[in-house]
């Protein structure tokens, strides 16, 4: 559950200050997004504990509370979309056409948007390698839309991203949430995804949209371990 600065104070008994010079001081887990500070609850209640601060029992019932509920990754693409023939010949004609498409509300400044995934590209290479990028992997991309949504890219021909191994991109997710904690649990179920060597190659191949969702499909529905939490099938 995501806290402001203020939020933990109150849950710690000091002031916003000293919340910020534990970050600094005493590493404080914090999360940046959109240049605001934020912390989770089950972080923040594990930090308190281990340094000795007392922090209040409401902390532990907030943490302890039921996570949101987070659509299938089918789900997610099927919101955003799986966008082909992504033309560019490097990162910034890439990023541009890739936001162009996504399914923003129309109060989203989409050249907002941009600068943001460049600056975050900036700071290092978002290409996780085998051909496959995540931007703004490490500052989760968090907006006022009602709903989260993952779309994917599939470039026209790969471009060089300056990723771990070298191998030219083909493919980008884009993770878009209302929360830090949602953005992290649909990263990590994509991370989980992306293990499976039959979709990389689907991706590879720049495959038909059912073909790709049959298969996040089927590795949904036989997946047995981690905490992500799937929905109900009717």
């Amino acid at each position: 559950m995501q806290l402001t600065l203020r939020d933990a104070a109150a849950y710690l008994s000091v002031t916003e200050s000293a919340v910020r010079r534990w970050i600094t001081e005493r590493a404080l887990p914090v999360h940046e997004v959109n240049e605001r500070l934020y912390l989770n609850a089950v972080e923040l209640w594990e930090w308190a504990a281990e340094h000795g601060v007392v922090a209040s029992r409401r902390l532990l019932e907030h943490a302890q509370r039921s996570p949101e509920e987070v659509p299938l990754m089918s789900e997610l693409l099927r919101t955003g979309g799986i966008h082909y023939d992504i033309e560019g010949s490097g990162k910034r004609d890439v990023f541009r056409a890739f936001v162009e498409r996504l399914p923003l509300p129309p109060e989203q400044d989409r050249q907002t948007l941009l600068s943001v995934l460049e600056a975050r590209e900036a700071l290092g290479s978002t290409g996780i390698g085998d051909g496959i990028a995540i931007p703004h992997v490490r500052n989760p991309i968090v907006l006022h839309v009602e709903q989260p949504f993952v779309a994917l890219c599939l470039l026209s021909s790969p471009i060089d991203f300056d990723a771990v191994d070298g191998v030219p991109v083909h493919a980008l997710f884009l993770v878009v949430s209302p929360t830090v904690p949602i953005h992290l649990r649909i990263l990590g179920e994509l991370g989980f995804l992306l293990r499976d060597a039959a979709l990389r190659d689907l991706l590879r191949r720049r495959a038909r949209e059912y073909d790709i969702l049959s298969r996040i499909d089927m590795l949904e529905a036989t997946r047995t371990t981690g905490s992500f939490r799937i929905s109900q099938r009717p």
